[in-house]
């Protein structure tokens, strides 16, 4: 008997070492999928924060009413559709791990119709943004400019609800390469025409406004012609049939718990900004916590990138029956976005007498800002861990198919 006892340590030895080889090979996978989705979803969402600088350079009320709008319109509309979007990650991750490959294109087919339905309510919701903001006790000229600007956003809801389900579906095949070269295009066209629109042609907001618009059609016409002609997506590509009537209850299903759950979230940060409004100075004020919470959101879509990967990675697993293997893939993105989170805010700490001149030139306000960047500091981090595992948990909800 005793000389079983070296073959039981070698074969645990041999364990350990099969495990952390598995451990940083899904390290690699999971970077592979997160590390282009970061500049995906950083890039879509900076195409609703450029306008906001660029504007920001043009006085504290430009700044401040693109800032109130912005907000509200996130808190009503964008949130709603990228919550309510996410649903897909379990819906065609699972379908895709399953071999189920012509569910993807229904499921994504229904996504879109629902997304078009709800776009509608909130468009009438957006029409009246100036009257609801003075009903909330906002300032009138803010209100005034915010709900002008309110109202060219609405061109940017139906473009974004494609887009959305677009992402989705690709990220569920962990084709990322399309999604990163077509942001990164849109990103740049709509950064040059917002310039031309408020600097040369003397547009304001509403030609920062219809510069979102315009990126988002972009984005969403190079993402469907290569669904359409990419031979990476023939097994995918659904045609419009019933089916996709049939599973709009499943989708409703799944993305009404998942829009919760962003919309929470989101809420909670962008209610503060129109509460920011009701403040002795509200210029200062708005324009100060729009600074901070723009450069939280940006951030949040680094962790929630790492967490598209795990849900992306976890969802196949979970469909193709390995759960063993869904576990370490999330093992190795919480570790990989750990590290990205702490790093974030030792840079942020270290550049808080400057950042703010990336957002305007007013000395007040960028003085204001490098006081209120510690606990800046403190969101990102507890923010990041939040974004992780709510977007792994709630991407995950469904049994093994």
């Amino acid at each position: 008997m005793a000389m079983e006892e070296p073959l039981v340590v070698n074969l645990e030895k041999e364990d350990v070492v099969v495990t952390r080889k598995v451990f940083v090979e899904e390290l690699n996978e999971a970077s592979r999928i997160a590390m282009p989705m970061i500049v995906v979803t950083v890039s879509q969402y900076l195409l609703r924060v450029s306008p906001m600088i660029m504007l920001g350079h043009l006085g504290e009320l430009s700044l401040s009413s693109a800032s109130i709008a912005t907000s509200l319109s996130n808190v009503t509309g964008y949130s709603l559709l990228f919550g309510m979007s996410s649903a897909l990650e379990t819906l065609c991750g699972q379908a895709y791990g399953a071999g189920q490959y012509r569910k993807l294109g229904t499921f994504t087919y229904s996504a879109i119709i629902c997304l078009f339905l709800v776009c509608i309510p909130v468009s009438l919701l957006w029409i009246f943004t100036d009257k609801l903001l003075i009903l909330m006790g906002q300032d009138h000229s803010i209100a005034t400019e915010a709900g002008k600007y309110a109202i060219w956003l609405i061109p940017t809801l139906f473009p974004y609800a494609i887009l959305q389900p677009l992402v989705r579906y690709l990220q569920a095949q962990s084709l990322i390469l399309p999604m990163l070269l077509s942001a990164v295009v849109s990103l740049c066209f709509q950064v040059t025409v917002c310039w031309a629109f408020i600097f040369k042609l003397n547009l304001g907001i509403a030609g920062a406004a219809l510069s979102i618009g315009l990126s988002y059609w972009l984005n969403v016409i190079l993402l469907i012609l290569y669904v359409k002609y990419s031979s990476a997506c023939e097994k995918t590509r659904a045609s419009f049939s019933s089916d996709v009537f049939l599973t709009m209850g499943d989708f409703f299903r799944f993305a009404i718990p998942s829009a919760v759950m962003v919309c929470l979230e989101w809420w909670s940060f962008e209610l503060i900004i129109l509460l920011s409004g009701l403040l002795p100075n509200p210029m200062l004020e708005t324009s100060v916590l729009s600074i901070c919470f723009t450069t939280t959101s940006v951030h949040y879509h680094i962790p929630y990138s790492f967490g598209a990967a795990a849900s992306t990675r976890v969802s196949n697993e979970l469909g193709a029956g390995r759960p063993q293997a869904a576990k370490i893939a999330l093992a190795a993105v919480i570790v990989l976005s750990v590290t990205e989170f702490v790093l974030a805010s030792i840079t942020l700490f270290a550049l808080r007498h400057s950042w703010g001149y990336a957002f305007t030139y007013e000395k007040e306000v960028v003085t204001y800002v490098a006081e209120i960047t510690p606990i800046l500091c403190i969101s990102i981090i507890m923010d990041g861990a939040q974004a992780v595992l709510s977007e792994e948990v709630g991407g995950n909800i469904l049994e093994p198919m």
